[in-house]
């Protein structure tokens, strides 16, 4: 009985030092977990324009230009805050173009043009509590997949940079407006947008660069968690 008794008092004063213990813990990481790296997401629409490839036309014997048009993006880039002033970033941005030509075939074709990114961002120190400007980099893939006929998709290496301003409306929301670089990387002199038949294959492009490049300005609504 002593034993027990002994044993159950003991008992209880290790549960109130644990008990003691986390208290004091978490008194002293409070401070520190308000500032804990957070998550965020930035549904935006966008307006992009660029892309001109020099191209030469495998439905006649004449070079034709094909350069994308200026059309509506939209996308979203999600954020997990390494500090509170940095994060890492996935971005994803999608646009449907058609293709200005003087060849009557890639006159007709729309592209979907869809960039895959990760990277990080980071926040410069200013003294203003209304905006707060950013720079962005990224890397990662350009997926080309045309609209009409059976041709196949291409995905290529691009990268991104980016700046623009955060615009906080309180702690969880702002607007978000910027300006995205992408650059990708294709292959010289090499077919675009092939498809097989029974006389082998036909591709619609062939490119002569080594890069095409994309512009876009954004405007988002981000939320922080």
């Amino acid at each position: 009985m002593g034993d027990d008794k002994l044993f159950g008092e003991g008992d209880h004063m290790a549960r109130a030092g644990i008990l003691l213990g986390l208290c004091v813990v978490s008194l002293a990481c409070g401070p520190a977990l308000a500032d804990a790296p957070r998550f965020e997401f930035t549904p935006f629409i966008g307006y992009r324009m660029g892309g001109n490839f020099d191209a030469s036309s495998t439905s006649t014997d004449t070079t034709a230009s094909a350069d994308l048009d200026p059309d509506m993006s939209y996308g979203i880039d999600l954020g997990l805050y390494r500090d509170p002033h940095s994060f890492y970033e996935a971005l994803y941005s999608r646009q449907e173009a058609g293709v200005d030509s003087n060849d009557p075939v890639l006159a007709k074709l729309k592209v979907n043009v869809e960039y895959f990114q990760i990277g990080g961002t980071a926040f410069f120190d200013t003294d203003s509590e209304h905006t707060v400007p950013f720079v962005s980099l990224t890397i990662g893939a350009t997926h080309l997949s045309p609209q009409q006929g059976a041709y196949d998709d291409e995905t290529k290496f691009s990268g991104s940079i980016a700046g623009g301003l955060r615009v906080p409306f309180n702690d969880r929301i702002a607007a978000t407006l910027g300006l995205r670089g992408y650059l990708t990387v294709v292959d010289s002199n090499s077919d675009i947008f092939c498809v097989s038949g029974s006389n082998g294959a036909t591709c619609l492009l062939k490119s002569s660069g080594s890069t095409f490049f994309q512009g876009e300005a954004q405007l988002g609504l981000t939320v922080r968690f």
